[in-house]
């Protein structure tokens, strides 16, 4: 793989990170309610998720379920019926704004978990990465090592990324000053979330 061709990958995956998605509502909204400590068990969960896809697409299963429209839809139904879930949830937690008794109420291995989750069940990920990855897979140089690359690249990206949202969420929650304007906020993340699910239920298959 040449510089040019990891610099053009490097400014796609960019661009796709930035890109709002049920990641990013993933990290603002635990950035708000739990603070950097709980946003760094999301961000890791995220990454884990995302990983998984990464491994799937090197050793083909990524192409595999891109191709197959039965395992497409099962994870698009799973991925959506999380998201509204999660939003549901959202809706109706309380409008605290002591951070530091949130993060204590609620584990940051759940934190993870979650977020685990919600990079797995999207089904757009893995697709994705199964499109965009052999568009910069040169045949002649060893594949396992440029997937590696392409690999590392992607997720070094979506931390930086994920710790943006990360910051400006907890700027956002220091801007808050009554229960009642951390609750509306809550509603509004939890109709992001449930909004997310409703358009993943829309995605076809390219």
């Amino acid at each position: 793989m040449t510089l040019d061709w990891w610099l053009t990958y490097l400014v796609t995956t960019i661009i796709l990170s930035l890109s709002p998605g049920s990641g990013a509502i993933n990290t603002m909204s635990t950035g708000i309610s739990h603070g950097y400590r709980g946003t760094v068990a999301s961000i890791a969960g995220l990454q884990v998720g995302l990983s998984v896809h990464i491994c799937l697409v090197g050793i083909g299963l990524g192409t595999l379920i891109s191709q197959s429209l039965l395992a497409f839809e099962l994870l698009k139904w799973l991925g959506a019926a999380y998201l509204i879930w999660l939003g549901i949830q959202q809706w109706r937690a309380a409008g605290s704004l002591d951070l530091q008794t949130l993060a204590a109420s609620i584990p940051r291995r759940k934190l993870f978990k979650r977020s685990v989750l919600v990079n797995l069940t999207n089904p757009k990920s893995i697709v994705f990465l199964a499109a965009l990855f052999p568009q910069f897979i040169l045949p002649n140089q060893p594949q396992a090592l440029q997937y590696l690359v392409l690999g590392v690249t992607s997720v070094v990206v979506d931390v930086i990324v994920m710790i943006g949202y990360a910051t400006l969420a907890t700027h956002i929650a220091g801007w808050l000053r009554s229960a009642r304007q951390m609750k509306i906020l809550n509603r509004v993340f939890g109709s992001l979330f449930i909004l997310v699910g409703a358009l993943l239920l829309t995605a076809r298959k390219a």
